[in-house]
């Protein structure tokens, strides 16, 4: 039998959640999790009851986020707080420049500066040097294992879909266990493209990568052509590597 307080539980979230009014494609099913709350609270017996005001508490908060054309633009300008930090390492890759269309993290041509050349090696051991890329649009990434798990994919789909463009990803971790920590990942998320360790000299190329991740998309010529600090929309990489590929 419930007691009081489980009773005050679901009072507190059918009075929240019961005059919602989301859009059409989402619906809150109220009876649904409150099913789903009886029965993790079945499960834990012997915590203390003040965790379900919690927990309940967090149900209601984080609703609205997802159910609302207001409170979902607002998770998606987060998303895009990108352009901010980009605007940091602008000015320590490129100094004082305008942006300009498709997206606020792309760079006018007469405005692009030569990305700084490295050499590192791939998983097999192999030299990599950014320079040998030249005559393609690169995306080179600076990412970890920690940190980037939502963008991986994406430049997996990426180089499937234009690597017959002229077109290549370079992804540089800078996990500090090296080999040991990325080799399996890269196997586990079926990374497509040559990934190589980074090291201090190269980070320092790149005004110290202080923040992770960072992604350059790099014209046929070896200019930077987009900078991305920070976590991006998909839209806003695919956006800067389409019109890159179609500059002549």
């Amino acid at each position: 039998m419930e007691t009081n307080d489980d009773s005050e539980v679901d009072r507190m979230i059918v009075e929240r959640l019961s005059p919602l009014r989301a859009d059409s494609d989402w619906h809150p099913d109220v009876q649904r999790g409150l099913a789903l709350l009886r029965n993790r609270r079945a499960t834990a017996n012997g915590r203390k009851r003040g965790w379900a005001f919690v927990a309940a508490g967090l149900v209601v908060a984080s609703v609205p986020i997802m159910a609302f054309p207001v409170t979902r633009a607002i998770a998606q300008r987060y998303v895009t707080a990108c352009v901010q930090e980009t605007a940091v390492v602008r000015q320590l890759l490129l100094g004082n420049t305008r942006t300009s269309a498709p997206s606020s993290t792309y760079v006018s041509p007469s405005n692009r500066k030569i990305a700084p050349d490295f050499t590192l090696a791939n998983a097999a051991g192999q030299s990599v040097k950014l320079s040998e890329s030249r005559g393609k649009v690169v995306l080179l990434n600076f990412w970890a294992t920690w940190c980037c798990e939502r963008e991986i994919p994406w430049f997996v789909e990426f180089q499937r879909a234009n690597e017959g463009r002229g077109f290549t990803v370079l992804g540089v971790s800078m996990d500090q266990g090296g080999w040991a920590s990325v080799k399996p990942y890269i196997s586990r998320k079926g990374v497509n493209y040559p990934v190589m360790i980074g090291n201090e000299g190269v980070a320092s190329l790149f005004g110290g990568l202080q923040r992770i991740p960072l992604t350059l998309v790099i014209d046929r010529y070896g200019r930077i052509a987009a900078i991305h600090a920070g976590l991006c929309r998909k839209d806003e990489y695919a956006s800067d590597i389409e019109a890159a590929l179609n500059e002549k």
